[in-house]
């Protein structure tokens, strides 16, 4: 698929050394000046963000180690007190990082120790940079250990030590950074997790490198969402409730019906124009007393539950009058109700959503998706998303991007990663990143909102990657209206579908 123009690009390691070898070898910039030049945006915000007091530059042997250097000398020459710490074997670092070393005019850089840290006012973290993968060893892991241990502020050269610039992953120790100032281009690893929650605040030093640069299509992105909601269909003069979708809601059990009327109020609210909550028939009179404009389906259940019987019905009645279908918000985890999943999903040859319990009826399962004839949209959080590919949450927790993108392959979906930084990969492997998210969305019931937006979008015929990615910014966007009205700490799951009208403007 085209990279979409409303996705920010992120670059992995490759793709920044591509630029960095573009502009040395096409720009005929040396590689020295785009040191300097990544160097002076490095000290220029040390030097914003801790105005006084000793600058301790940790440097390691490659490139990332030069750009260190060259900002120590930066600062002393703004006037600033600066000492310069090495970790690693001096007789193997780069000819640049050598050349660096030389213009703190004869000085040599400390070896380093974790005392040497103690009186700093901000420690710059020069150890790895952008080509690291895996786990730091040897007195590189144990300086990112000092540096995590003595308590100061810290800004990350590029990346934070540690993590993975391509992935987000941190294999072992890493610097937990309050600020990343990365050079030329914004780098995947610092925007998922957990890369992200170690990079703290990032900034983006201009090193002079064109963005005409004929590089590789990206495939990872940051969510522009006033482009990407500018884009979604609104109602016109001429439009009607047909014309603005049909949602059928497969959903609801004893007990759990709040998730079924949670989701269908957030389909209304998110434009559709007509929404059918299909529930088992003992449990249709609690739905029916929460909803006014939605319609009512009920079907065969089992004490409270949905069972396969009501697949077929439900098929029938989306053939008669196409529609997207939500499944899953509720129904539950008995037998019945993941029969009834897998047959809904099976049967039903229209867009899909599929949710919560619905996604846990293919733990272990989940290349049996990939036959669905028509768009399927996952929304698994890691837990979930660690059921349906048969291994650990921990797994998940640690190689985001890697699951999400093994989870749409396999499936052959889109696939919503919840998360302050969800992720949402689709089907051909793009990836777009959502730029964070209140942390009030940590409350029971925001999942099944998330999953009544999508399910209208898809419904007003909005492709499923983009339905997928507006959804998770609308839902964002009305969890901050929602806190800007009422705060953080209350809000609940029905604030959330209040404030979503006023998402869309």
């Amino acid at each position: 698929m085209t990279f979409p123009v409303w996705l920010d690009p992120l670059s992995d390691a490759e793709r920044a050394r591509a630029a960095d070898a573009w502009a040395i070898e096409q720009q005929g910039t040396a590689g020295l000046v785009l040191m300097e030049r990544a160097a002076a945006g490095l000290a220029d915000y040390v030097q914003r963000y801790v105005g006084e007091g000793l600058v301790v530059v940790v440097c390691g042997k490659g490139n990332n180690g030069g750009d260190g250097y060259a900002a120590a000398r930066m600062l002393r020459n703004a006037g600033r007190s600066v000492r310069v710490l090495f970790a690693g074997d001096q007789e193997k670092v780069s000819d640049e990082n050598r050349a660096q070393q030389v213009s703190l005019h004869g000085e040599q850089p400390l070896p380093f120790s974790a005392e040497l840290l103690d009186d700093a006012a901000v420690v710059v973290d020069a150890l790895l940079g952008t080509g690291f993968s895996g786990k730091p060893k040897g007195e590189i892991g144990e300086a990112i250990a000092a540096i995590q241990k003595c308590g100061k502020p810290v800004v990350a050269a590029d990346v934070p030590s540690g993590v993975d610039a391509s992935t987000g992953e941190a294999g072992g120790a890493a610097v937990a950074a309050q600020m990343t100032v990365t050079f030329g281009c914004d780098k995947i690893g610092l925007h998922i997790n957990p890369g992200r929650e170690h990079s703290g605040a990032t900034r983006l030093a201009d090193i002079g490198i064109q963005e005409s640069a004929p590089l590789e299509a990206p495939t990872v992105g940051l969510i522009k969402e006033a482009e990407l909601i500018a884009l979604l269909p609104r109602r016109g003069a001429s439009s009607n409730k047909f014309t603005s979708g049909h949602l059928y809601l497969a959903a609801g059990s004893r007990g759990l019906t709040g998730a079924a009327v949670l989701a269908g109020k957030a389909a209304m609210r998110a434009g559709a124009g007509y929404v059918t909550a299909c529930v088992p028939a003992s449990e249709q009179p609690v739905v029916a007393a929460q909803f006014v404009e939605v319609m009512q389906m009920a079907l065969p259940g089992s004490d409270g539950h949905h069972c396969a019987d009501g697949a077929s019905l439900l098929a029938a009645a989306v053939r008669k009058r196409p529609g997207a279908v939500l499944l899953g918000p509720g129904i539950g985890s008995s037998k019945g109700a993941r029969s009834f999943a897998r047959a809904v999903a099976e049967s039903v040859d229209q867009p899909m959503v599929i949710d919560a319990d619905g996604l846990n009826a293919y733990a272990g399962r989940l290349k049996e998706l990939a036959a669905r004839r028509n768009a399927t949209v996952l929304t698994p959080h890691e837990g979930e998303l660690a059921r349906l590919l048969d291994c650990d949450s921990g797994e998940v927790k640690a190689r985001r991007l890697r699951s999400v993108r093994l989870a749409a392959k396999r499936a052959k979906a889109t696939v919503v990663l919840k998360g302050v930084d969800t992720l949402v990969c689709s089907a051909q492997g793009v990836v777009a990143v959502s730029p964070g998210a209140p942390p009030a969305l940590a409350t029971a019931g925001t999942g099944d909102v998330l999953g009544g937006i999508i399910g209208a979008l898809l419904a007003r015929g909005v492709a499923p990657f983009e339905a997928a990615c507006a959804g998770v910014r609308l839902h964002a966007r009305a969890a901050a209206l929602a806190t800007a009205h009422g705060g953080a700490e209350g809000m609940i799951a029905s604030d959330l579908v209040a404030s979503l009208p006023l998402a869309w403007d």
